[in-house]
């Protein structure tokens, strides 16, 4: 299943060898939905891997990214426990400024996000695309 997703790069992290056949990099993005009117944060983190590590250099923190990527899963079993972990796996990254904002695979729309950088604002102010319509599910009036 391939995603994609507008946001604000706010970390790069170092590029780790994690096995002699197996190295990733990690980095997140700052994502804002409206809901109802109001500008909902969220982080997600997101690796790269193996001879796409280096793919995340030419951006810098604060840069309106556009990430394709991968859902992948995994599942083990240690002392009768079963555990699940989940990773973004990101394939592509490209300027959001350059593409259309507000597109995901798979036909659905994702709200556009605008990110306001000017004045030296360190909390991210954002606007929200004017035509944002959230669905009856994604309604709510509580705040979390």
């Amino acid at each position: 299943m391939s995603l994609e997703v507008n946001g604000k790069l706010v970390v790069k992290y170092d590029t780790q060898q994690v096995s002699e056949k197996f190295k990733k990099r990690e980095f997140v993005l700052e994502l804002a939905e409206e809901i109802n009117g109001n500008i909902y944060t969220n982080f997600a983190k997101m690796q790269l891997v193996q001879n796409k590590c280096d793919i995340i250099d030419r951006f810098n923190v604060g840069d309106p990214v556009k990430v394709s990527f991968n859902i992948k899963g995994n599942k083990w079993e240690r002392d009768g426990k079963v555990n699940y972990i989940t990773n973004l796996d990101a394939w592509r990254v490209e300027s959001a400024t350059a593409a259309p904002a507000g597109t995901q695979s798979g036909g659905q729309s994702q709200p556009a996000q605008s990110y306001n950088n000017g004045g030296g604002n360190q909390g991210g102010n954002y606007n929200a695309a004017p035509n944002f319509n959230p669905s009856p599910e994604t309604i709510d009036d509580l705040p979390f």
